[in-house]
Order: C-alpha cells, then structure tokens, then sequence
C-alpha cells in the first residue's frame, strides 16, 4: 500500500463495553502504528468516512483522531488529510551528538546555519566555559533536519579559539569537527526538561503555536577538565525523545 492511498484500519468495537468508543477506535489505530500495519506518511480515511463505516457518531470519530494527534501519533495536513506522523527520533542519553545519532539510525540528517557570530560572552556564558569575563565567544546557532523534516534548533557557544568554520558546521555535527580539529569531548554535564515553543521556534520547526519541545543543556569538557562548549538545544516533543537504561542501587 502507497503513501498515497487511503488505509483503512480494521476495528471492532465492543458497545457493550465501558471503555468510551472513541478511545477503543484510538487504541485501535495505535496498535496498528505501532505494529507497522501503518506507516508512516500513510493517510487514513476522513472522520465522516471512518464513522459511516464503523456507525459511529461524527463527533466519537473526530476525538479519536484527535487523540492520536495530541499524542504526536497522527498529524493533519491542509489539502492531505490525516496522515501517520513520522518515527519519532530515540536518542539514548549518551555523550553524542544528534548528527551522528540520526546518521546511526538511518536518518538523513542536514543542518541549516542560522546564525555564526562572535562577541564577548555574557557571564552566564564565559562562566560555563570557565573563561575570563568578556572574552570572545562564538555563538553558532543552526537548525538540524532529519530525512528533510525539521527536528530541532540549537545553539552552542565555543571559544573563539576552539569554533569550527561556518562552513564545516553545514555538513557535518559540531562534535564530528571538533574531532576533526584534535578536540575530543569527554564527558559532560546536562539537563533535560520541557516547556512550549515560542512563537519565532515553532514557525522554525514548521510546528503548531506554543508546541511542546524538550529542552537540553549542556557543557561539555575534554579529558583535561577544560571546557569545549556549552549547548543549549530544543527538539520538536512530537518527533523526538529521550531513552536512557536504569539500575537498581
């Protein structure tokens, strides 16, 4: 079945149950994403098609849709329909960068530098390197796509002495030039959180107003304890998460 036909999910709906019918369709269709019954860019038939079929009411129909969609699972498109949304990025919490995580999973990843500038840093900068006050910093801001979807935007500030060139950055990640230049991160320091996007992040990301994104901050350090670059980076929620392997203590 081609990206450009209309699926339709087999569902069987108990209306005898408790479950509301419309999470039982959602639960349905999300089984058959999960399973690979669906794939991904695959559109599914409209609301009123879909509640004709299965004799449900427009608005039962409607909310399971909706579901999916808040959860990332489905997106609609103008003109298209409803389609699966496609894989989500995993990413282990490990010391790497997205570039070569995206190149590891068979992604095409690509890079849009969006600003390369320098200027003395604020404190809250030249502090994270362990710079003096005032000291030059270049501020590399770049937007990375995945198979030519945009997937996050990130910025990372590099001493002056250590930056690599604007034109390294457009083809390959920061830490595969630092590598290339002798540099080699050891280890680093990170949180994760989350918040929205604001208004300027999610045209850029080609998402919805106030979207959800994950959030990452970083210092990274060589295996002297010096300071090699400080990141600061969002990723589209709905596209892209964290995995990490816990143990007992």
């Amino acid at each position: 079945m081609g990206s450009d036909d209309v699926a339709t999910v087999r569902v069987e709906l108990d209306r005898t149950s408790s479950t509301p019918l419309y999470h039982q369709l959602s639960t349905a269709i999300e089984k058959s994403i999960e399973g690979g019954a669906l794939a991904p860019g695959q559109r599914l038939e409209n609301e009123i098609a879909l509640a004709e079929r299965l004799r449900v009411s427009r608005p039962t129909a409607r909310r399971a849709l909706q579901e999916l969609v808040d959860l990332g699972m489905l997106v609609r498109k103008r003109g298209v329909g409803t389609q699966v949304a496609p894989v989500r990025v995993r990413r282990r919490v490990d010391l790497s960068s997205l570039y070569d995580d995206l190149e590891r999973s068979g992604r095409k990843p690509s890079t849009s530098v969006l600003e390369y500038s320098v200027a003395p840093g604020g404190s809250d900068i030249t502090e994270a390197l362990d710079l003096p006050d005032g000291s030059d910093v270049v501020t590399i801001r770049r937007l990375r796509q995945a198979d030519g979807e945009p997937l996050a935007l990130m910025t990372n500030y590099i001493a002056l002495e250590l930056a690599p060139s604007y034109e390294q950055l457009g083809e390959m990640g920061l830490y595969h030039a630092l590598r290339d230049s002798g540099v080699e991160i050891h280890m680093a320091n990170q949180q994760i959180g989350a918040r929205t996007a604001t208004a300027a992040e999610a045209r850029l990301l080609e998402d919805k107003p106030k979207a959800a994104v994950l959030t990452m901050e970083r210092t990274a350090y060589d295996s002297t304890g010096r300071a090699i670059e400080h990141g600061r980076h969002i990723y589209r929620a709905s596209r892209y998460s964290f995995s990490t392997t816990l143990f007992a203590p």
